[in-house]
């Protein structure tokens, strides 16, 4: 049996899981890692910008690491929008979604060990969750952030659709996508402190527990909503002529 699992056929299917799985943790270790350990270091912390700029290096990053491995998602809501765009093939949606989980699980334990390593060590705060209401860093009420999730993940899609278009420029591909992710991360850090991505909220939300558990569900449903609503009006945008491949290729 352990020579069916562990078999080279396997493994060569299972290194695309892999790769989402590795560059998800990436994307939270790198991101929520500037969040937690640099931001607001004292005298020398890197504040908003910093970490935006950290999450967008995680993505442009990785998506060269591992993008013509596994097309470089790192994020449920980009498989379900491009699932939902026809550029990604509906069995492997599922798989995607766990390898990216327990990715972000794993950077975000990492990130823990790291966090909780200093000798004065009381509390890791609220370990880099997102929140609405009182949890919102700025205070921003429920719908509100309902709002901003589903606009910025709904461009964050849309940028990548156009982004790894057959049409565009491949070889740019990362450059637009990390830039599209600070973007967004310096709009949209003080109401949220950013998702748009669900793997990315939960995986923090396990750590501190309590509030990030309670409110997870709206930056499931929020970045969800937006993904599927940009695969679609993207689809409908896209000349007649210039028709799109049913399945994303691990090219991007």
């Amino acid at each position: 049996m352990s020579g069916l699992i562990f078999s080279p056929k396997t493994l060569k299917f299972m290194k695309k899981y892999i790769a989402e799985l590795i560059g998800t943790m990436w994307l939270v270790l790198g991101g929520c890692g500037a969040a937690v350990l640099a931001a607001a270091f004292p005298e020398l912390g890197i504040g908003f910008v910093g970490v935006a700029l950290a999450f967008g290096l995680t993505v442009l990053t990785g998506v060269y690491a591992f993008g013509h491995i596994s097309g470089g998602h790192f994020n449920p809501a980009v498989s379900i929008g491009l699932w939902a765009g026809g550029r990604f093939a509906g069995k492997e949606v599922v798989p995607y979604i766990i390898s990216q989980v327990l990715g972000g699980i794993l950077g975000a334990a990492i990130l823990y060990v790291i966090a909780t390593g200093k000798s004065d060590f009381t509390s890791i705060g609220d370990f880099a969750s997102n929140g609405y209401g009182e949890h919102s860093p700025g205070g921003y009420n429920m719908a509100a952030c309902i709002i901003c999730e589903v606009v910025m993940t709904f461009m964050f899609v849309m940028v990548i659709m156009g982004a790894t278009h057959k049409k565009a420029s491949g070889a740019f591909a990362g450059v637009a996508i990390g830039l599209a992710l600070t973007l967004i991360h310096l709009i949209s850090i003080p109401v949220t402190n950013t998702s748009v991505n669900p793997a990315r909220s939960l995986a923090p939300a396990i750590f501190q527990g309590g509030w990030a558990l309670g409110q997870v569900w709206l930056f499931w449903a929020a970045p969800i909503i937006g993904a599927i609503l940009a695969g679609g009006v993207y689809r409908w945008l896209l000349p007649n002529n210039i028709p799109e491949p049913e399945t994303l290729e691990p090219s991007a």
